[in-house]
């Protein structure tokens, strides 16, 4: 298969995956509001390589993971539905932050880092993320596994970092247009708001963990 069309897939694939309005999307768009396009694509940056993690499990083969992924996900579904509403709250209750000459500082490495981490880790714990690449993959003639496949999947992988990545840009790169023009009242609005949507999205998240784990132990 031309290396081409390989690529081009997955970057079709890794859009499919980042474009959807959800809690990643959400914080990107705060914090490009809060501290600037740069802050924006990093954290967006971590759920392309969060992405790309799953790719890579379901295109190159890695079963083993994938069922250590489906043994765990109820821990992990908890652990990521936690994380949701604890970066909710701090986000609903943090104060608004304004463009001004502390904007540096707030684009350190550390906090960059800190920032990438932060949703490469949402990422990774959504395994619907993995079933989503299994069924991409499924879709694209199980390139998956099989001999001499390894390769092709490897460039399909590079498209879907790449893919989302690029979504991540265009996004940051738009909402940063109006980075500066965001007064101390909109700030707070933007806080509250994503922050009381990331916790409704975390709280759906536990919910369906509890009552899951209710019907399984009535059976």
């Amino acid at each position: 298969m031309n290396y081409v069309i390989l690529v081009m897939s997955g970057v079709l694939m890794g859009l499919i995956a980042a474009v959807p309005i959800g809690p990643v999307n959400l914080i990107c768009i705060r914090r490009t509001f809060a501290f600037g396009p740069v802050n924006g694509f990093v954290s967006g940056l971590g759920a392309a390589l969060g992405d790309g993690v799953f790719a890579a499990v379901t295109g190159l083969g890695l079963t083993w993971i994938a069922q250590l992924i489906e043994g765990y996900a109820t821990i992990i579904e908890l652990v990521g539905g936690a994380m949701l509403v604890w970066i909710g709250f701090r986000t609903f209750t943090h104060p608004p932050v304004l463009p001004g000459p502390d904007d540096c500082a707030e684009k350190a490495g550390g906090n960059l880092a800190r920032a990438m981490v932060s949703t490469f880790a949402l990422t990774i714990t959504n395994p619907a993320t993995l079933l989503f690449f299994t069924s991409m993959f499924a879709g694209l003639g199980g390139l998956a596994g099989g001999a001499g496949s390894f390769h092709d999947a490897a460039f399909v992988v590079a498209g879907v970092v790449g893919g989302s990545a690029g979504w991540w840009l265009a996004l940051t790169t738009v909402i940063g247009l109006f980075h500066t023009r965001i007064d101390e009242g909109w700030m707070r609005l933007i806080n509250r708001g994503s922050g009381l949507l990331l916790m409704a999205f975390g709280l759906v998240v536990l919910i369906h963990v509890v009552r899951g784990g209710i019907s399984l132990s009535g059976i």
